[in-house]
């Protein structure tokens, strides 16, 4: 969905969501908590933070209907199942090593954008999305752990993948009812609550963090969590599989951030993988044809 005059405009917010979502795997590796309590607090400062824009906008909660509750109810959950499950693992191997997972995510919203929406694509975009996908594959590979934990670990996040596809798909049907911002809202709040009777009913404990945590969950809500407000507000404009490929940028931002700030090693082939990721996104993001509003061609940018 990016044309000649708004394709400025589409590359800037899809840039500024890209360097965001990459700082959430650095925040989890510097936590010490439990995947599902980095979750919850994640959920609920979020959907704090955003109260007084939802209040602003309060009339919109007459759009939503009995069969909308339900939806964002399971995009809530989704959600919370995606951030439980990635989040976790994490905590079992190396920011890299789940970028190879990850790049199965454009793969499973493409079949999915098939079956619910009878969505197609062009073999000029799969050939697009296979480069991305192999220089994903590039950066990941050197770290990919055959460690029982490692296995977990990849297990948890592909299926953090199916879930966070399911909360898209769901988000395309229902951001062209309702703001994005009531939308992200609600599907923040009910994955707040999904999380807390998670915690609850397992036992996991709630309180007692030092301030180093609270200090971490509070990032996690604001810094990587703008991606999620830029994606669910582009829904309004391009496709959950769009979308998932955009997002294929995460394990370049993150690798280089865990070069940086986690002391994780960085290698010629990643770099080169790195560039295959980057080019692979560009170009399919360049193939996608549909109408931009007037206001985003003259690029203004209001998520």
């Amino acid at each position: 969905m990016i044309q000649h005059e708004g394709s400025k405009s589409i590359a800037l917010p899809l840039t500024i969501s890209i360097i965001a979502i990459s700082f959430s795997a650095i925040f989890v590796k510097w936590s010490d908590a439990p995947a599902s309590i980095l979750s919850m607090y994640r959920m609920w400062f979020a959907s704090i933070l955003m109260v007084p824009i939802v209040w602003k906008n309060r009339h919109e909660f007459k759009k939503i209907t009995k069969k909308d509750w339900y939806f964002l109810f399971f995009s809530g959950s989704f959600l919370a199942l995606h951030f439980v499950l990635w989040f976790g693992s994490l905590k079992l191997t190396t920011v890299a090593s789940s970028t190879i997972i990850l790049t199965l995510q454009p793969i499973v919203s493409l079949i999915g954008g098939f079956f619910l929406f009878k969505e197609r694509t062009t073999l000029s975009a799969l050939l697009t999305m296979g480069v991305a996908i192999v220089g994903a594959m590039m950066i990941g590979w050197g770290d990919f752990g055959l460690s029982q934990d490692a296995t977990i670990g990849d297990i948890l996040s592909f299926f953090s993948v199916i879930s966070v596809v399911g909360y898209l798909l769901i988000g395309q049907t229902i951001v062209k009812k309702i703001s994005h911002w009531l939308y992200s809202f609600c599907v923040f709040f009910f994955a707040s609550i999904v999380l807390t009777i998670y915690n609850v009913f397992t036992g996991v404990a709630v309180s007692g963090y030092p301030a180093k945590e609270w200090g971490i969950f509070l990032l996690l809500a604001t810094v990587p969590t703008v991606s999620h407000l830029i994606n669910n507000w582009l829904l309004n404009y391009v496709n959950a599989t769009t979308i998932s490929m955009s997002i294929l940028g995460e394990p370049v931002g993150s690798t280089i951030l865990a070069y940086l700030l986690l002391h994780e090693q960085l290698v010629s082939w990643q770099i080169a993988g790195g560039l295959l990721v980057l080019i692979g996104v560009f170009f399919f993001l360049s193939q996608q044809r549909k109408p931009i509003p007037h206001t985003i061609e003259e690029g203004t940018f209001t998520p």
